[in-house]
């Protein structure tokens, strides 16, 4: 999927869309990548002169990875973080960085669902750990 097609079962948009392309690669997990090009609103402040992407921007463009697992569910619903477990920040993300986000579903309550994820750069972990997802019903617009 490219980004046109991701907005078509995401609701982010820019500047919050942080993913480029996603490919499912079984039907359990999902490989996406997001080009870090050094211009997000989120390195303007985060660090001047030594910019490093925030450890929860990184969370986020892991949790919208992992959303795309849940396309089916998604039809008029919006997935909302329930909670974020075991995240651990192994290695700092910079411009010019091409991450790779590797997630898959390890468990599912109705609709809440437990999600395995990692992001990485050349290979090498960046963050990994357990996001927890609850999607909620989308109110009708007046």
């Amino acid at each position: 999927m490219n980004r046109e097609e991701i907005k078509k079962v995401l609701p982010h948009r820019e500047p919050m869309l942080l993913l480029d392309s996603v490919e499912i690669v079984e039907e359990n997990l999902v490989h996406a990548e997001y080009l870090i090009k050094g211009d997000e609103f989120f390195l303007q402040g985060h660090y001047p002169g030594n910019p490093v992407v925030p450890g929860v921007i990184l969370c986020e463009i892991m949790a919208q990875s992992s959303s795309l697992l849940l396309a089916e569910e998604l039809v008029n619903r919006t997935p909302l973080y329930a909670g974020i477990d075991k995240i651990r920040f192994k290695k700092t993300v910079r411009p010019g960085d091409n991450v790779h986000v590797y997630a898959s579903i390890i468990n599912r309550r109705d609709l809440i669902f437990y999600v395995k994820a990692e992001a990485k750069v050349d290979g090498k972990t960046c963050v990994k750990g357990d996001l927890i997802f609850a999607l909620i019903d989308n109110e009708p617009k007046p």
